[in-house]
């Protein structure tokens, strides 16, 4: 685990996929990734709903990490947003078998994660962002 946080006894036991803090080490850079939506290289979005942008969504962030010789484990924050109520499900579930590839032992990152009416466009569902903890 490169990123370590935690989840303390004070509080409530995270209700999903998250920790409550994350420490960077002092040897990492912070990197800050803007909001991934469900387009693919061509600007072409992702068909078929929520659950088929959210899995391009994750791999755009794959992309992006590997451009900065990171992975998974060197994200400390993630900040999702979810356009229509019914679309969280969907995004949970993808969320969900990403994370049981990119966490296996559940070291999960901090993550916030809000339903909003809508995004930029109509036809984008789900955005997320990251900030990542880079090996200097």
């Amino acid at each position: 685990m490169i990123v370590t946080g935690g989840n303390p006894d004070a509080l409530a036991a995270p209700i999903g996929q998250f920790r409550h803090y994350t420490v960077v080490p002092d040897d990492h850079r912070l990197v800050y990734l803007s909001g991934q939506v469900g387009q693919d290289r061509a600007g072409v979005l992702a068909p078929g709903g929520c659950g088929a942008q959210t899995a391009q969504v994750f791999r755009n962030l794959e992309l992006l990490l590997d451009e900065l010789g990171a992975t998974p484990a060197h994200i400390v924050k993630l900040f999702t947003i979810v356009a229509g109520e019914g679309s969280f499900r969907e995004f949970a579930g993808v969320r969900t078998e990403v994370f049981g590839r990119w966490y296996p032992d559940g070291a999960y990152p901090a993550h916030s994660a809000f339903v909003a009416a809508e995004l930029a466009a109509p036809e984008l569902l789900v955005e997320i962002e990251a900030v990542v903890a880079v090996p200097r």
